[in-house]
């Protein structure tokens, strides 16, 4: 690919995250935005600042001979790994909006199929980007913590009948896959990239005020080791009374103490360590606001930057196809103790 050619993107899913996308593209110097795939008339999409062509299916994009070099995947979870598939079937690298995949065995075969044909597959974990996500990471990383004895990562949001509205794919268990896939897979994924795999799970699980809202659990307690060394926890409700309170990870170590937190794990909250001086560091992009609802850091701009520089040769993917599958994967066997 040449230097100078922009990256030509299609979006695929025009929802509040599809979107997002569209615009994150249409702002790189380096990329455009040719096309969108959505079923939904365009009428009611709210996209008309968008100057390129709408298609109903994936099939019609690539009949239409619109030259095409990424799709980016940004429909409801159960669509994820199907439409990856078709994708790489016509040769385009594919960014795939979390979870990659509801389960382990679809994301193996997204994985497979894009070694196959030789494409690029971008999983998207944009919170990585969040200055204390990059701070915390470089912390870990250096060693001055010492071993890691605990890990805890509480995630509390409110979800109710303003965000599970019945003609909504949210709280289905088909193309929803469940709480922690939806609302809370980035903040597993933080918890994965800095201490590894966990195993010897323990859960319990509770639907509080869902029952007639989803198809699954609310809230849930999960503790388990680190293969690495240390215990963990991840605390989650989404039974929370009209708003957000908090996404945060606490980390008990040998040689001191750090939380992260806010409502989307995006404040240093405490650092209290032996011999070390926590840097100033940069303010951090506001949640995305969702109506009532705001969701995780809004750091989209980096993932396409990445994208970019990866297709033309200057960087490397800030977070392989690998680590999707891995999160997936946790979350997988967190559900599995239900049965």
């Amino acid at each position: 690919m040449t230097l100078d050619r922009k990256i030509k993107f299609a979006v695929v899913g025009c929802g509040h995250i599809g979107k997002r996308h569209a615009e994150m593209i249409s702002r790189n110097s380096e990329s455009e935005l040719v096309a969108l795939v959505d079923v939904k008339d365009k009428s009611v999409l709210n996209i008309d600042s968008y100057d390129v062509p709408l298609f109903e299916t994936l099939e019609d994009l690539f009949n239409s001979g619109i030259e095409v070099d990424v799709v980016n995947i940004a429909t409801p979870n159960g669509f994820h790994a199907v439409q990856a598939l078709k994708c790489l079937e016509a040769n385009k690298h594919i960014v795939v909006e979390k979870p990659m995949a509801l389960t382990k065995q679809d994301a193996e075969k997204v994985i497979f199929k894009a070694l196959h044909v030789h494409k690029y597959l971008f999983a998207v974990m944009q919170n990585r980007y969040s200055p204390p996500s990059a701070w915390i990471k470089e912390l870990v990383e250096s060693g001055k913590l010492g071993k890691i004895y605990m890990v805890q990562l509480n995630c509390y949001w409110n979800r109710d009948n303003r965000y599970y509205k019945p003609e909504s794919w949210h709280g289905k268990k088909d193309l929803d896959g469940g709480t922690l896939f939806t609302q809370f897979s980035h903040f597993i994924d933080i918890m994965y990239w800095l201490f590894g795999d966990i195993q010897n799970l323990q859960a319990k699980f509770n639907d509080f005020n869902h029952q007639n809202l989803t198809d699954f659990e609310d809230s849930g307690f999960v503790s388990f080791d680190f293969t690495n060394g240390g215990m963990g926890s991840i605390n989650y409700s989404t039974s929370i009374w009209d708003q957000n309170l908090e996404s945060s990870m606490t980390i008990i170590a040998e040689n001191g103490s750090v939380k992260i937190g806010g409502q989307y794990m995006d404040k240093v909250e405490v650092c209290h360590v032996k011999d070390y001086v926590m840097p100033d560091l940069a303010p951090t992009n506001p949640g995305n606001d969702y109506g009532a609802y705001k969701g995780s850091a809004a750091n989209h701009h980096y993932v396409i930057e990445n994208i970019v520089d990866v297709l033309k040769g200057r960087d490397s993917i800030t977070t392989n196809a690998l680590e999707g599958l891995k999160v997936v994967d946790i979350i997988e066997r967190i559900y599995a103790l239900k049965s």
